[in-house]
């Protein structure tokens, strides 16, 4: 008895533009925000540079994170 043939699956192309990763949204910060760091803790944004980078206070220290901000978040 013979098995039925099945349909071969299809791979998509490697350069295929639907399998194409997305870039997640860039977070857009504020003068005077409120936010948290993973790593430094909380802060307040001093200075806004576009899409580029955030100068934030976190207590005594000055911190300039550029992007993406994957560790920091707004409260």
């Amino acid at each position: 008895m013979m098995k039925p043939a099945r349909a071969a699956t299809r791979r998509p192309l490697p350069s295929s533009p639907f399998n194409a990763p997305k870039a997640p949204p860039v977070k857009v910060f504020a003068l005077g925000d409120r936010v948290t760091h993973d790593r430094f803790g909380l802060g307040e944004v001093i200075g806004v540079e576009e899409d580029i980078a955030v100068l934030v206070k976190f207590g005594a220290q000055q911190v300039r994170v550029t992007t993406p901000f994957a560790r920091m978040s707004t409260l």
